[in-house]
């Protein structure tokens, strides 16, 4: 379960903005990912299938920003993440050198030693 929320476009497509835990046990406390989609099951769809199974979003708690929701739709793949500061919950702007990454960069595994 994640806290979260979603913003409704003019054009009918959703942003959805999810704080999740960090993949990583030695990691940031967390993430925060943007999913551009046409509606809110698509957006967790999209997150479901790249393997967080256990993504759901109760409520409009943290909604993203317009500089969030600008972000996400000038990114190709519609999908984007960046660490959550503190504890996870984005409480307010994330610092200005933290920059959005594409989720592949989330999900790659790190190599296996030869």
């Amino acid at each position: 379960m994640a806290a979260g929320g979603f913003c409704k476009l003019p054009n009918g497509t959703v942003v959805v903005a999810l704080n999740l835990p960090s993949p990583a046990a030695d990691g940031p406390s967390g993430v925060r990912v943007l999913v551009h989609a046409r509606n809110r099951a698509r957006a967790l769809t999209r997150l479901r299938n790249l393997g967080l199974r256990s993504v759901y979003l109760r409520g409009n708690a943290a909604p993203p920003t317009p500089d969030e929701i600008t972000a996400v739709l000038h990114h190709p793949d519609g999908l984007i993440w960046r660490t959550a500061p503190g504890n996870g919950v984005l409480t307010g702007p994330a610092p200005a050198v933290e920059l959005w990454r594409p989720i592949r960069a989330l999900l790659r595994r790190p190599a296996a030693p030869a």
